[in-house]
């Protein structure tokens, strides 16, 4: 048996996905097998949204779903929710492309990358001071010039924590040469 947060490291083993582990559900594994106790009173699952917005990879199945498609999904009702006459739809790498590409298959506007991110910059969201956030978001994004220079465009972004990063990658896109930006965010308000 193997236990693991993401179905994707299942997939990367070889290992096969056999269930979720419910809320209030503890697991032994021991050389007699898989077990299960649930000691607490049943309660409604409060799974956390940023599992699919967010934190999960998107080749992983979390609470009964794909999380690409999930995102992909959000992306559609977003673009059903908030149109925008636009000439292309560019995704916030990495975690804002699959509600992007839903956003662009809805309306049927145009979907490129426009935004290009190194590989080798962590979140930087989680860093602790404005200064090295603002650092970390020119390392990590840089705009795709000739995609962006005289157009309309949705920017769409899985969600906003802070909003320092988004009002970066807004000024980074219109320094690029965008006609206009319309920002679109997949995560509903919490």
């Amino acid at each position: 048996y193997v236990a693991a947060s993401e179905t994707c490291a299942l997939d990367i083993i070889g290992a096969t996905f056999l269930r979720q582990v419910e809320p209030g559900e503890i697991v032994t594994i021991d050389d007699k097998g898989l077990h299960s106790i649930k000691p607490f009173p049943a309660a409604r699952p409060r799974p956390c949204i940023f599992e699919h917005i967010y934190f999960s990879r998107p080749d992983s199945y979390v609470t009964g779903s794909s999380v690409y498609q999930v995102r992909k999904n959000i992306g559609r009702e977003l673009a059903r929710e908030s149109p925008v006459a636009a000439d292309l739809v560019i995704p916030v790498p990495d975690s804002g492309t699959p509600a992007a590409i839903g956003y662009a298959q809805e309306s049927g506007i145009p979907f490129e990358l426009g935004i290009i991110r190194n590989h080798y910059v962590g979140r930087t969201f989680i860093e602790p001071s404005d200064q090295i956030r603002h650092l970390g978001v020119k390392l990590k994004h840089n705009a795709n010039r000739w995609e962006l220079a005289g157009k309309r465009v949705v920017l769409v972004d899985d969600s906003i924590v802070r909003g320092t990063t988004s009002v970066k990658i807004v000024d980074m896109v219109r320094s690029a040469g965008a006609a206009e930006v319309h920002m679109r965010i997949a995560s509903p308000p919490t």
